[in-house]
C-alpha cells in the first residue's frame, strides 16, 4: 500500500509540474541585461512589463528587444503593430514576434 500511494504521489506532482509549465509554454523568457528585476507578464499585450519602482524602466513593456517606456508607446511603434496584424500578440497565445 505505501508503494502505490508513493508512486501515485509522484504521479501528481509530475502532472501538477506539467501542467503549470503548459500554462507559460508559449511565453518567451523574462528580458535579462536590463535595469529591472521584476518583469511581469502583460496577457492583454503579450508581453512583459516591469513592475520595478526602482528601476529606469519602471512601467516600461519589453517587445523585440526594446523596452518601450509605457503601454502608449508600445502599442504606437511599427514592430509591435506588426506583432498584432499577425496575431500572435493577441495577448492569449503569448507570442513574442522577435
Amino acid at each position: 500500500m505505501k508503494k502505490t500511494k508513493k508512486m501515485m504521489t509522484g504521479v501528481l506532482t509530475a502532472a501538477l509540474a506539467a501542467s503549470l509549465a503548459a500554462c507559460g509554454e508559449d511565453r518567451p523568457p523574462e528580458p535579462t541585461g536590463y535595469d529591472c528585476d521584476d518583469w511581469d507578464w502583460d496577457k492583454k499585450t503579450g508581453t512583459y512589463y516591469c513592475d520595478d519602482d526602482s528601476s529606469s524602466h519602471s512601467g516600461g513593456y519589453y517587445h523585440n528587444g526594446t523596452v518601450y517606456s509605457n503601454k502608449k508607446a508600445l502599442k504606437t511603434s511599427s514592430s509591435y503593430q506588426s506583432y498584432v496584424k499577425s496575431g500572435i500578440g493577441s495577448g492569449t497565445k503569448g507570442g513574442f514576434g522577435g
